[in-house]
């Protein structure tokens, strides 16, 4: 067992156990994304913070702002081919600045991306149209090569990578898929667009806590009130027009 004097040069190093253990202990219960533990554990214990500029309000930081599955091709793919799907227009963002291409990455990287909780074993069948999706692949491996595919596409026809694309060639590719007019042997190109059409409005009004609908900006848009915990305040007071909350208020609280 360390004596006294060990325990406290120990501490002195640049990050000891405790004070990562200490700091850490912050994050336990928590989902942690990207530098989440980096801006806990600092190099060097005893350097200030750095402090915010006069009269600067402190950064709002979003962590559900990272990628978990998308290389920065494929997020790139995604966001200019969400936008042209939802554009922003008069009435609110697009999905570019509702963050949906965040969400569908979010969502391959976890149970849905792998088809977990389907039934996914042989033998395979082509379905009818109301059936659905009826094959061996799982949807992150669908995105996988429809992503390729649709740059495949670009580069031939237009000689530009997709996001590259003005927004009427980004429509034409889109349209070409739509209508199964790009010939692919692995998918069904009409397949993967409804997919991507799905998970884009999914994107657009799920809750934040799942990467879309920044600042429930889709909801508001909708005049939808979200995930309130109750109504007994206003149920008897006829229509109310009410701001939206979001689950993660409720996990604040």
């Amino acid at each position: 067992m360390p004596d006294q004097d060990q325990v406290e040069q120990n501490d002195q190093q640049p990050v000891s156990r405790r004070n990562f253990l200490k700091n850490t202990g912050y994050a336990l219960g928590g989902l942690i994304v990207g530098g989440v533990v980096g801006s806990l554990v600092r190099t060097n214990p005893q350097a200030p913070a750095p402090a915010p500029a006069p009269g600067a309000a402190p950064a709002a930081q979003d962590y559900n702002q990272a990628l978990m599955y998308f290389t920065q091709e494929q997020f790139k793919i995604v966001d200019a081919a969400t936008e042209r799907i939802f554009p922003k227009d008069e009435n609110g963002p697009g999905a570019s600045e509702l963050g949906v291409a965040f969400f569908i990455d979010h969502q391959l990287a976890g149970e849905w991306g792998f088809n977990s909780r389907e039934y996914m074993q042989p033998p395979f069948y082509k379905g009818e149209k109301v059936q659905g999706y009826q094959g061996r692949l799982r949807r992150r491996e669908i995105f996988d090569i429809g992503l390729r595919e649709m740059q495949n596409y670009s580069m031939s026809k237009y000689q530009k990578k997709f996001e590259e694309l003005a927004p009427e060639e980004q429509d034409g590719v889109l349209t070409a898929f739509e209508k199964d007019e790009v010939k692919l042997t692995t998918i069904s190109p009409s397949g993967f667009f409804n997919m991507l059409r799905s998970s884009t409005l999914e994107g657009v009004y799920a809750d934040p806590l799942y990467g879309g609908n920044k600042n429930m900006a889709g909801w508001q848009m909708k005049n939808f009130p979200g995930n309130q915990m109750s109504y007994a305040n206003i149920i008897d007071k006829g229509f109310q027009k009410i701001p939206p909350v979001s689950l993660r208020e409720h996990l604040t609280h």
